[in-house]
């Protein structure tokens, strides 16, 4: 594989922007990634809001300076280094848009876990986490993680500031 190889070209995440399946650019990859996975989940979230109001959310205790760091800082860089080691198994077995799909789902079970509406919701995000690991991986192990963990930091930092400011 060449460095700056675009990924998934076929199959149904043909359809996600250029900037996301080709390591070419971080910066673009992280920006397009982060207002890719807000617009999907506030999409998500308001179809999720209309379909079943009553649908459980999650519930942060932490507020404050401490709640930030946590979603914006830890939370995306643990959650990306679990995601990397399962992708990471997962691309041996199957192949990488199928790794991606069952990446996605399986974080959208587990966040369900905690409560369903977010679950619901936090599948596309991860499917866009999952999509740049794949590709950036291609660069190294580290620079998958890192684009990774940056969108994902991103796409935290709205939800963050209103939890911290509660």
């Amino acid at each position: 594989m060449t460095p700056a190889q675009r990924l998934f070209d076929g199959g149904p995440l043909r359809l996600l922007p250029v900037a996301i399946r080709e390591p070419r650019r971080a910066w673009l990859a992280i920006l397009v990634g982060g207002a890719l996975t807000l617009c999907g989940s506030l999409l998500l979230s308001w179809i999720a809001s209309l379909l079943a109001p009553d649908l459980a959310k999650p519930d942060f205790p932490l507020r404050g300076p401490l709640a930030f760091a946590m979603l914006v800082g830890f939370a995306p860089v643990v959650e990306t280094l679990i995601m990397a080691a399962v992708l990471s198994l997962l691309a041996r077995v199957m192949a990488p848009t199928a790794a991606v799909l069952v990446s996605a789902l399986g974080w959208g079970i587990a966040h369900s876990l905690q409560a369903v509406g977010w679950g619901l919701v936090i599948w596309w995000p991860f499917l866009v986490f999952s999509t740049l690991f794949m590709v950036w991986r291609q660069r190294g192990t580290m620079a998958g993680i890192a684009v990774a963990a940056a969108t994902h930091a991103l796409q935290n930092l709205a939800p963050a500031l209103a939890i911290a400011t509660r």
